[in-house]
């Protein structure tokens, strides 16, 4: 179907569907850019000694074939959302990364709920409210199953 045989409101829809996917894709680039930049900086603190590790590489090869919970004992290293508190550390800092490329859909996603919300589609908005309550649920640790 060619541009001159589109109706007004197919014009319409389809420069909406343009919008938001442009929105979607710069923000998707950009907040994954942010994660890749945040990991090759930890990387390279952690390699070049800017960061002082938490576990000493010298311990290291002692602590490799403790199952996890012993390894978490002995090094002093929190569960869950705890090593935040240590990601100023070189060998855990690599974790922000991660977590910022594993959260990389959400600033996308928060973009499109204002856009949504900006034309009063409601329907698709609340879907992204709801989209961004599971992430966050997930997230939380809250349905981790006993571990």
């Amino acid at each position: 179907m060619t541009s001159e045989k589109l109706t007004a409101a197919q014009q319409l829809h389809a420069q909406e569907q343009r919008d938001e996917s442009q929105r979607y894709a710069f923000l998707l680039d950009w907040s994954t850019r942010l994660g890749v930049l945040a990991l090759l900086l930890a990387f390279a603190s952690y390699v070049f000694g800017i960061l002082p590790p938490h576990v000493p590489l010298d311990q290291l090869p002692s602590l490799w074939n403790l199952p996890v919970d012993s390894y978490l004992q002995r090094t002093a290293t929190p569960a869950g959302w705890g090593w935040l508190a240590l990601a100023f550390h070189g060998d855990l800092s690599n974790l922000v990364g991660i977590g910022l490329l594993a959260g990389s859909s959400i600033a996308p996603l928060l973009g499109l709920m204002l856009l949504y919300a900006k034309r009063k589609d409601w329907v698709y908005a609340v879907i992204c409210v709801v989209i961004f309550a599971v992430l966050l649920l997930a997230a939380s640790g809250l349905l981790t199953g006993g571990h």
